[in-house]
């Protein structure tokens, strides 16, 4: 068993190839270390020292990157960067946020540091500090710490990971926590159960000469239930694969009994595999949804964040709800141009139209060809738009949610 101390602690013999970070990530930790450098040739000697291979193996733990960097002298220097670690209390609000995004916990499925997290785990002003063995006493940083700063930010590439080991939480750890969070959410999600069923008692039926009449049919439940927990057998299927094999199947009949259509009749790949993500609304990094998503996303050649935007879609309306995601088109005159003076008039503000989507900084609205209006919404400043409340035909009652 892997205990947190251990999963704090992460030593890398090998640094991938290269010195030039690929990742918007690894070139903001580069830069994180450029912007305190006082002397250039410095930098340049330590970015040929790390193309030479100067930096031996590579140790990471929070709050510190050490490794021994071979300069001009026999004996190698000890390097180090150190990244002040968060506190708790900060991890625990860092977590949170990550867990009710769906677009952060898509990029840490595809092991990428989110954007949202941009500002908070990167190496702020001042933050990084290096420190070396070696007889220069120059300002910092040395050659010898420039060279591990481009190595490391090669291992950044490769597994960012890293970066939230310095900040204090090792992968597993991480994931374990998230877990748990993503259970809570998913506990607090589940509706309510269906009441018991009503039956006779067993020797009350046996002492009568003619039968009860049978009990009336239950009410069609809002939601399915969950499948039972299935043990892990090495002679057995996969059981996060009967886990979903169940919980789709229990889907699909409650669609069959409420509506009499089969839900996946006539859909395409990309368009089952939205709807079968659509059923975990977190799309949280536990179990079934975590595999889900990344499986999904793999056999759809889509990413698990686009997987994620379209899920929200699909809740938000179905198949004419991914349509309106996807799909935009020149709506004829009439409802769409009513749309804007009775937004006005709502005291919503002007909204600029664009084919079948208007938008107001944050807001957008979108016309699908059903005739409803669909609600997104943006991060100020961002065109990220992602789906948000119930459709309407009604563009008001649609932005209200």
């Amino acid at each position: 068993m892997i205990t947190a101390r251990d999963d704090r602690r992460r030593t890398f013999e090998t640094v991938p190839a290269a010195v030039e970070a690929v990742s918007w990530w690894g070139r903001a930790w580069v830069s994180a270390l450029e912007e305190v450098a006082h002397d250039p040739a410095r930098l340049a000697r330590g970015r040929s020292y790390a193309t030479a291979g100067h930096v031996g193996a590579v140790t990471v733990t929070p709050g510190r990157i050490v490794a021994y960097v071979r300069g001009s002298r026999p004996r190698p220097y000890r390097t180090e960067l150190t990244l002040p670690p968060f506190p708790d209390g900060r991890w625990s609000e860092l977590l949170e946020d990550v867990a009710a995004d769906p677009a952060a916990l898509g990029a840490l499925l595809e092991r990428e540091v989110p954007r949202t997290l941009a500002g908070t785990v990167l190496p702020g002003a001042g933050e990084l500090v290096p420190h070396c063995t070696c007889p220069d006493v120059g300002r910092p940083p040395c050659k010898h710490a420039a060279a591990l700063c481009y190595r490391a930010a090669r291992l950044l590439d490769e597994d960012p990971f890293v970066l939230l080991l310095l900040r204090g939480r090792g992968e597993r750890e991480l994931l374990e926590d998230l877990t748990r969070r993503n259970a809570a959410h998913a506990a607090r999600e589940q509706p309510r159960t269906a009441p018991d069923f009503p039956a006779v008692a067993a020797r009350a039926a046996l002492a009568r000469s003619v039968l009860p009449p049978l009990p009336a049919p239950l009410a069609v439940p809002a939601a399915p239930g969950l499948p039972p927990a299935y043990p892990a057998d090495p002679a057995a299927p996969d059981p996060l694969a009967l886990d979903q094999l169940a919980s789709d199947a229990a889907a699909r009949a409650l669609a069959l009994l409420t509506t009499g259509e089969d839900p996946i009749a006539g859909l395409s790949l990309w368009q089952d595999a939205v709807r079968l993500a659509s059923a975990h609304p977190t799309a949280g990094l536990t179990g079934a949804a975590r595999t889900l998503y990344r499986d999904l996303a793999r056999a759809t050649g889509r990413t698990t964040t686009d997987l994620a935007r379209a899920a929200a879609a699909w809740r938000q309306g179905g198949r004419p709800a991914l349509a309106a995601l996807e799909e935009a088109w020149d709506p004829p005159a009439g409802p769409f141009d009513r749309a804007r003076p009775t937004l006005l008039a709502a005291a919503h503000g002007a909204f600029r139209p664009d084919r079948n989507r208007l938008t107001s900084r944050t807001r957008q609205l979108r016309l699908g060809r059903d005739g409803l209006w669909y609600a997104y919404e943006s991060r100020p400043g961002d065109e990220d738009w992602w789906p948000t409340g119930s459709p309407s035909p009604d563009p008001v009652t649609a932005l209200r949610g």
